[in-house]
């Protein structure tokens, strides 16, 4: 091993032996002390003040994203985690279920290991810590080397405020001079990883030999069809697309309309500050958002007028987001791809089933497991596409990015981690939160056997 290697493992070590001293003196907390721990936690980060300086240095340093995006989506996923918890018992007997007999009993994990991408790195770090104590664990954070101070400022305010509730302050460390040697380590030495980024990130979490929850590649394809009220979902589309420039995964990468209504919705779009480009402009938007097969840093989560001017384009300064007609799917077309830009794709289908096949092909080529929505009105075509499509979630008439991972406007558990199922590469399919934090002893009791007869089991085919 070289000295590299060998300096992350014992650094980690010591950071691991850290936290695991800090989970102990928890292990037995109450409820009462829990949710305690967890709202003070939040609250000392979403208050104001903090929560400004956060977002502010989270623009600063990531160079991605803007600022009211930054801050809205700390305001909602901070909150919104706490809402979620409130009043959800993770200690001690969780549920009881008299008729079979069965105890839960919650107990902690241990140390969770986190990866935290530079795209979120206002709201991951907040959501992912309140999530691990709702669960008495304690949690280390890798973060991604651009962000490490925004990651090292909220850790400070988290430890600061377990200090004055006489927790102990490693229940949260943060690796403050982040290296890849370090983040394989915490993955290999700590008792669950949580990775939230890109697929080489999973794949390296999957691979540490330690349980770990990884997140699906993003590409979110949204129908549009005839019965759709126009201006609304032209309204929710900007609003979602725009988010943040779009460093959400969950951001529309494509639009696939109904022809009946398809020039209405661009039309719709463009109202809401949407630009059609025309064939050499999208050569040349092509051009500017790859290069060499990978996606350019210059375009990721930038304004509108910084791939404007990248991309070599000229259009006004209304515009906020860019729309390019496609017809193909593929590594030949890249548009039909995540793109992490105020760039989506536009698609046109005829019979709704030509929109089921459009949304498998687009999320197989990339995204399988991720989302899908729509903006309809017929129930037919809403349950066809939620019974067909290989997705872990759908939205019907709300904006994607806001959608996913959870809003006050639905029943989405918020998070900022998105399971994609086994299509995705991913073991849940379910929005990642505190009850994955948790390990379950089932207690069971015995009662007197019933046993049920052959008829009632196997009557519907004994005969046939």
């Amino acid at each position: 091993m070289d000295q590299m290697n060998q300096e992350a493992v014992n650094y980690v070590a010591g950071l691991i032996q850290r936290a695991r001293k800090a989970q102990e003196a928890i292990e037995y907390y109450t409820q009462e002390q829990v949710d305690e721990l967890v709202e003070a936690v939040v609250w000392n980060i979403v208050k104001d003040g903090p929560a400004q300086e956060i977002s502010k240095l989270a623009v600063e340093e990531s160079r991605m994203g803007n600022y009211q995006g930054k801050y809205n989506k700390l305001m909602a996923k901070s909150k919104g985690a706490i809402r979620d918890m409130k009043g959800k018992k993770s200690v001690g007997v969780i549920e009881h279920d008299e008729e079979k007999q069965i105890m839960k009993i919650a107990k902690p994990v241990g140390v969770i290991g986190a990866l935290i991408p530079c795209t979120n790195p206002e709201a991951t770090p907040t959501v992912k810590v309140a999530h691990a104590l709702k669960g008495r664990n304690a949690i280390i954070m890798s973060p991604h080397p651009r962000t490490k101070k925004t990651n090292t400022f909220i850790t400070n305010i988290i430890r600061e405020t377990l200090k004055k509730y006489g927790a102990p302050e490693d229940l949260v460390i943060s690796i403050e001079e982040p290296t890849m040697e370090a983040s394989n380590e915490l993955m290999k030495q700590c008792d669950l990883v949580v990775a939230t980024g890109g697929a080489g990130l999973v794949q390296a979490a999957y691979s540490s030999g330690t349980p770990a929850y990884g997140v699906g590649a993003g590409n979110a394809v949204v129908v549009v069809d005839e019965t759709a009220d126009l201006k609304d979902a032209a309204a929710k589309i900007k609003a979602s697309k725009t988010f943040d420039f779009a460093t959400s995964c969950s951001a529309e990468n494509s639009l696939v309309i109904q022809e009946s209504v398809y020039d209405a919705m661009l039309e719709a779009l463009k109202g809401e500050g949407g630009y059609v480009v025309s064939a050499d402009e999208k050569t040349k938007l092509q051009a500017a958002l790859w290069v060499d097969g990978h996606l350019n840093p210059k375009i990721i989560a930038q304004s509108p007028q910084t791939i404007a001017e990248v991309a070599g384009l000229t259009v006004p300064d209304t515009v906020e987001f860019f729309i390019v007609p496609e017809e193909g799917i593929g590594a030949e077309h890249p548009f039909s791809g995540e793109k992490l830009s105020v760039v989506t794709a536009a698609f046109t289908f005829g019979k709704f089933s030509e929109a089921v096949e459009l949304v498998n092909a687009i999320t197989k080529y990339q995204g399988m497991g991720h989302s899908c929505g729509i903006h309809s009105f017929n129930e037919d075509n809403i349950m066809e596409l939620a019974m067909k499509t290989k997705v872990s979630r759908m939205n019907i008439r709300q904006g994607q990015a806001l959608a996913n991972t959870g809003n006050w406007f639905n029943g989405m558990p918020f998070t900022t981690s998105l399971g994609c199922g086994s299509w995705g590469g991913n073991i849940v399919s379910e929005n990642i939160t505190w009850k994955h934090m948790i390990n379950t002893t089932w207690v069971s009791r015995p009662f007197e056997p019933v046993v049920p007869t052959d008829e009632e089991l196997f009557g519907n085919v004994m005969d046939k």
